[in-house]
């Protein structure tokens, strides 16, 4: 067993990870998401105290727990001394080293280009030797972190950075050093995904492109190959450098079926919290699907006016708290309301405010356009695509309209009139694309199906 230990805090819903490395008597956390509550707990299962907190960079995609963690331990917090922070920490800049222990070290190592000041950590155990490294968006499995967050003017210079970067990574460690990234694993801030679980120093410069690319072809690549980000990025780079404070996932308020109904009234968003599935079989008409079953707070994040007051309704108590744990990693501090229980109960017992949504599969689609509709859907007059840009180019079905989902709020009056037959890649987005239109007063047709199975039925897939 290695004398340092790293345990993987994961948030999937954010495609991210943080760490806990510890010796079994005191720990380093790097890159903490905002409900410390995880490592707190963590850190007493495992009898080790938290000493120090690591930042790699200053978070696009989510508000840091760093400065409420070090508050609460008492921990050094280690952030870059070229961030402008309004925070107490520990600056630290390239080649220092840091006792966390008397068998566990740290070496800053600059490692630029996801942002301007961006930091790795390389831990050594006893013997001096390293085991493995934190990169937070610098080298990531199998790729790297984006380099366009910072303003598209950035975004080269700061490309030419991260092949450099990575590439001093590469140099300093030895092959078998472990690698910890924070993005990676569906986070908007890699510049691809890849499936990898784990991986070392030896096992990328066999495929990461960073390393198997020359600087002017990796950047090259890695640009041609940027899709749109979320919105509330916007807000994640400001409320980090500034400090966030402390998380408050107390309940909210209990919203009754006649406030449900004033809010849709008024335009607000009332969020279905339950599966697509739920929300297709019988919902409150007005609402909208971002199941907890799917990347929520990504898309609800993306897609929400910022500041905009939001109600939740969840089938249990439990999965409105879930949502608002969410929610708050990104900013979204508090919903203004939220109800618990059934569609029924939310309407009041008056059936009238109750929908449904039609769901087909492509295999419906493909038998529409070939005059044979299912008897229980409406023919398709649109095929609405709300996958990303990305997504489209590389292949999508001919004759379909496009407009991506985080677009589609503003430009419901593109998509052209009669029913709307509505897909994405999986089905999740466009349940929500397709609880948009139905409040709009649109007629819609959910295709709840992966696009993969679209070339299969015989439907005719083009691209650019």
């Amino acid at each position: 067993m290695p004398a340092i230990r790293t345990e993987v805090v994961e948030t999937s819903s954010l495609g991210d990870r943080s760490y806990l490395a510890h010796d079994g008597r005191v720990a380093l956390v790097v890159d903490p998401q905002r409900d410390i509550d995880r490592f707190l707990t963590l850190a007493g299962r495992l009898g080790v105290r938290i000493t120090h907190v690591a930042e790699t960079h200053v978070h696009n995609d989510y508000v840091s727990g760093g400065p409420a963690l070090a508050r609460v331990t008492g921990a050094a917090y280690l952030v870059a001394a070229a961030d402008d922070v309004g925070f107490d920490r520990t600056a630290v800049t390239d080649g220092d080293e840091i006792a966390v222990s008397e068998t566990m070290r740290v070496r800053v190592v600059a490692t630029p280009g996801h942002t301007f000041n961006h930091l790795s950590y390389v831990v050594s155990g006893p013997d001096g030797s390293p085991e493995g490294v934190f990169t937070g968006g610098s080298l990531l499995f199998g790729t790297t972190g984006r380099t366009d967050l910072l303003g598209p003017d950035h975004a080269h210079p700061l490309a030419h950075r991260q092949h450099a970067s990575v590439r001093r990574l590469a140099d300093l460690l030895p092959d078998g050093a472990g690698i910890w990234p924070t993005h990676g694993f569906g986070s908007f801030c890699s510049a691809s995904q890849s499936d990898a679980a784990a991986s070392t120093i030896g096992q990328e410069k066999r495929s990461n492109p960073a390393l198997r690319l020359e600087a002017d072809d990796f950047v090259a690549e890695t640009l041609a190959g940027l899709d749109a980000y979320p919105a509330y990025y916007a807000h994640m780079g400001v409320r980090n450098t500034a400090g966030a404070d402390l998380i408050d996932l107390t309940p909210a308020r209990t919203a009754d079926a006649a406030e449900l109904r004033e809010r849709i009234a008024a335009g607000e968003w009332v969020v279905d919290l339950r599966s697509r599935k739920a929300f297709a079989q019988r919902h409150l008409a007005g609402t909208l699907s971002f199941g907890l079953d799917g990347p929520m707070s990504t898309w609800l994040g993306w897609m929400a006016e910022w500041g905009a007051p939001l109600t939740l309704l969840g089938e249990s108590p439990e999965q409105v708290a879930d949502a608002q744990r969410e929610l708050a990693r990104i900013g979204i501090d508090r919903p203004v309301a939220a109800a618990s229980g059934t569609p029924r109960e939310w309407a009041g017992g008056d059936a009238a405010r109750l929908g449904e949504l039609a769901v087909a599969s492509f295999t419906d689609l493909a038998g529409a356009r070939a005059g044979r509709v299912p008897g229980h859907l409406p023919a398709p007059d649109v095929v609405l695509d709300v996958r990303l840009r990305g997504e489209w180019q590389a292949g999508h079905i001919d004759g379909a309209v496009h407009v991506p989902l985080p677009d589609l709020p503003h430009r419901l009056d593109e998509v052209p009139a009669g029913t709307v037959w509505v897909h994405c890649g999986s089905g999740y987005r466009a349940a929500a694309a397709s609880s948009l239109l139905q409040r709009a007063g649109r007629r819609v047709v959910h295709i709840d199906d992966a696009f993969g199975q679209a070339a299969a039925t015989g439907l005719p897939i083009i691209d650019h």
